[in-house]
Order: structure tokens, then sequence, then C-alpha cells
């Protein structure tokens, strides 16, 4: 059995401004479905089974959409923020009891189509708390964020950056449970700063993926993922129920 699937989707659709109305970002029109069902879809052709929904405001647009996932061929469930904004740390801190010892971790708003069981064997062979993929960027996609060498996260910082950073987070992680655990269930925490602590004691692996990622984040972002999508719905056999 694969391990499930968190991911982050409590984020509007602010930066995606001028497209109309307030939705959660995952509701935003791909290539004539809503992007969360691109997700499904590519999760499911990867050989995982179980999703947790991370959502916040306007949360429910998206458990309206999914269901329970049993169209896709999939287990999903839902954690919701609550009152108060948790972060993207917060809400997986607040999902733990739902998630179990370990889970992979995706944004809300990325396509990845690397190999995620191969990425878990990688981590479950390890000992490590958490793993983190990159890619080899060279600013290309996104500025770099990430020194790697010999197969090691060396630094990872989004704010100050540094010439030897060739690599950029990918957007996929595996965490275990005790790397969240003795952080505060009730504050706002980022992803990132977890990914930080994990690296300042040896407790990050690093895995480098070749493909490079597509994302919904800004317009150029979107337009580049629904012409990916558009090109590759005619070479699998998806499921838009």
């Amino acid at each position: 059995m694969s391990l499930p699937v968190a991911i982050l989707a409590g984020g509007l659709a602010k930066r995606l401004r001028p497209l109309p109305g307030q939705m959660p970002k995952s509701l935003i029109d791909v290539a004539g479905h809503p992007f969360i069902t691109h997700q499904l879809n590519l999760l499911r052709r990867s050989g995982l089974a179980e999703v947790v929904l991370c959502v916040g405001h306007l949360g429910e647009q998206i458990q309206k959409e999914v269901g329970d996932g049993h169209r896709w061929g999939l287990r999903v469930t839902y954690v919701f923020d609550g009152p108060k904004l948790l972060g993207t740390g917060g809400a997986l801190r607040r999902a733990l009891p739902v998630l179990g010892d370990a889970f992979f971790v995706l944004y809300g708003d990325s396509y990845l189509e690397c190999d995620y069981l191969a990425i878990e064997k990688v981590f479950c062979e390890g000992r490590r708390l958490g793993l983190m993929t990159v890619l080899k960027n060279m600013n290309k996609w996104d500025k770099s964020n990430i020194v790697f060498k010999n197969g090691r996260i060396m630094r990872y910082d989004k704010k100050i950056r540094i010439r030897e950073m060739e690599h950029i987070d990918y957007g996929l992680g595996i965490l275990r449970a005790a790397a969240l655990k003795d952080y505060p269930s009730d504050i706002s925490f980022d992803l990132v700063q977890v990914y930080q602590d994990l690296l300042s004691c040896d407790q990050l692996a690093g895995f480098e993926v070749s493909e490079r990622f597509y994302e919904i984040g800004s317009l150029e972002g979107l337009e580049e993922t629904r012409r990916h999508i558009i090109a590759q719905q005619g070479k699998k056999n998806e499921l838009y129920p």
C-alpha cells in the first residue's frame, strides 16, 4: 500500500486575477476541468490511492467538487484549517491524526509528473524524518534555492540565494509524523520552516528528479500548464467524471 498524499489546497487564486470570482486555486479551470481533477488523475496513474486535502477558506467548494474520490478510484478525506489560518506547516500538523506515520506532501497548485513510488521507496529505505525532491533548475523556471551536491541537500533558502544554488524545491516531499509533532498544534507556520529545521539536524534526504514541474500559481504558469495538459490528454486514458 502506497503512502497517503497530503495536498495543501488552502490557497485562493489571488495572483490569477483578472480571472473572475473568488475561488480556491484548486478549482481554477485548466483545459476544461478543475485543476484538482488533473492532480487526482495524475496521482491515480502514479499508483497512489489515498489523498488528504488540507483546505481552508472556501474549502467546501473543493469538497463539493471532489467528494470522497471514488470516481477516480481514490479515497479522499478533508481536514479544514478552522477559524484560524494555519499556514502550510500548521495545516499538516492539524492533519496528522488522519495522515498516519508517513505521507507525501504536495502543493495544491503543482502538477508533477515524477515517479512517486520510486521516491517513496528511497524514503522508506532511509532513516530520515523527511525527504525533499529537487530539480536542477539553473534559474530556468523559477529562482533556484538549493545547493545539492553528491546526492545531499547542503543548503535550502528561499530568501537568501547564493551562486552555488542550481537546484530548486520541486514541490513534492515526504514527511514522517515525528517531523511535525514538536510544533504547536494551534499556530501558523510554513512548510519551508519544517524543511529547514530538518536540514539543520541532518534529517532531510534529497531525491533529484529530471521532469520539469508545472504550476498554476501565476498566469504564466497557468497557461504553460494548460498547454501541457492539453497535449497530454490525447495520450492517456484519463477519467474526468
